[in-house]
């Protein structure tokens, strides 16, 4: 590796260990073994925009890795319920095995006020993020456009912030895969048939 990647790999280790408001310069440095901090200017512009790379880098693997998941658990002949299920399984099992970076998002969330250009770069991984849990978790054949497919993302979304939120919390009483489903089941009926106009 070159030093751009090794500060990369620096960085999440030290966004991991650290968390964002703690980590310094120096500590990415040490972390990655390159002696000069002029180098994080120089391949990042900034402390900052390093973290930022770091962070969304390791938002990336999650979901690769979540991705791979769900591939080599997938039985193409389960109902979309079961293969709903299946899905949030996996997602939960995640927090328990990946529960720094969780805990990292929301400390980053925090930061979106003080840190302009993390909310930018943030924003963005949100909207990339509702596309791509969509291709995690299907539309469930809808055949969704663009703007469906948004709104379908961004439920997903809410619902792994929220589950996962609830599970750094208490894990013993947060949602399960099955809760999740169960509560969607209860809600269809009274949301089936109620257009817009509704």
């Amino acid at each position: 590796m070159g030093n751009r990647e090794d500060l990369l790999a620096g960085a999440k280790r030290c966004l991991y260990e650290k968390g964002y408001a703690r980590t310094t310069a120096r500590d990415i440095a040490a972390a990655s073994g390159v002696v000069s901090l002029a180098a994080i200017g120089y391949h990042y512009g900034s402390k900052e925009a390093l973290l930022n790379a770091a962070f969304q880098e390791a938002m990336k693997e999650w979901g690769e890795e979540l991705g791979r998941s769900l591939a080599m658990e997938a039985d193409p002949q389960a109902t979309p319920e079961e293969r709903f299920e299946a899905a949030w399984r996996a997602v939960v099992r995640s927090f328990s095995e990946n529960r720094p970076l969780w805990t990292l998002q929301f400390e980053v969330i925090a930061q979106l006020q003080k840190v302009p250009e993390l909310r930018q770069t943030f924003a963005e991984s949100v909207r990339q993020a509702r596309l791509g849990l969509v291709g995690l978790f299907g539309d469930f054949g809808l055949g969704a456009d663009d703007e469906q497919a948004q709104a379908i993302g961004a439920l997903y979304q809410s619902m792994l912030i929220g589950t996962a939120s609830q599970w750094l919390v208490d894990p013993e009483t947060a949602p399960s895969a099955r809760d999740l489903l169960q509560a969607l089941r209860g809600l269809a009926p009274g949301l089936v048939g109620t257009g817009a106009g509704a």
